[in-house]
């Protein structure tokens, strides 16, 4: 099976402006292979943002490579890795339009890296298939169709940015730390809400994550990072057998 992700030997360094460099990412190598779920876990500083930004193309590598289906997309940006990855955003505020509606921001999505000319919208021939959706959410979205973006509660607002991020299948689900500015109790149902997604529609995703909890619950492996470097690359079982106590010794 091929990879849909490669990451081979990926280097960050950036300048403090003071003729000095700091290496932030070094010498990273990773393969996502289709069905994978995995999470990030490390400190602040750690790199997993680097990584992170890396694949999704809004941080240049110094030297190493990125593929993406075997392509290599070293050199593109994110717009032109849109076709490739869709994102959830930490901040509810990122991920949607706020003065659309929640059927605008869908029929955006539902087009996501698609060449659209002037044409009509067509939206209400997409009501039934967007109610259908939203539906999934458990949240009452699907009696919001009409309302604007901006006036969605936080939980809701994730809940419609998972679901613009997949209602046209990425070859990679990114998200990025998406349960972080909520509550604890609508951060949990949305981490729920997105396994559930995961699962039942088979995507592929790579998550960062501050919560050691949901690192160690979800996913079927789990990338360990300090100090710019991936330490550890577990599978289920590997991930299985560790404790909460094994992580923070890893970190010492």
């Amino acid at each position: 099976m091929s990879a849909i992700i490669e990451v081979k030997n990926a280097t960050v360094r950036v300048s403090n402006g003071l003729d000095d460099e700091k290496t932030i990412l070094k010498d990273a190598n990773l393969s996502i292979e289709a069905g994978d779920f995995l999470t990030i876990l490390g400190g602040n500083g750690a790199g997993k943002s680097t990584l992170f930004n890396t694949i999704a193309g809004t941080l240049a590598l110094t030297s190493g490579e990125v593929y993406i289906l075997g392509e290599r997309v070293t050199h593109l940006n994110a717009e032109k890795r849109a076709k490739y990855l869709s994102r959830v955003f930490q901040d509810p505020k990122m991920g949607t339009a706020p003065r659309m509606t929640v059927a605008e921001n869908l029929l955006i999505a539902k087009y996501r890296g698609e060449k659209r000319g002037l044409q009509s919208r067509r939206l209400h021939s997409f009501e039934a298939d967007f109610k259908a959706l939203l539906a999934r959410t458990g949240n009452g979205l699907e009696k919001h169709l009409e309302t604007p973006t901006g006036l969605l509660s936080g939980g809701q607002r994730q809940a419609l940015s998972l679901l613009m991020a997949t209602i046209k299948r990425p070859e990679l689900l990114l998200l990025d730390e998406h349960t972080a500015a909520l509550d604890p109790k609508t951060s949990q149902s949305l981490m729920a809400l997105t396994d559930e997604f995961i699962r039942k529609d088979g995507l592929t995703a790579l998550m960062i994550t501050h919560h050691m909890e949901d690192a160690l619950t979800y996913g079927n492996r789990l990338l360990v990072m300090k100090d710019g470097e991936i330490i550890k690359d577990l599978n289920a079982k590997q991930k299985a057998e560790m404790t909460i106590e094994d992580y923070y010794r890893l970190f010492d």
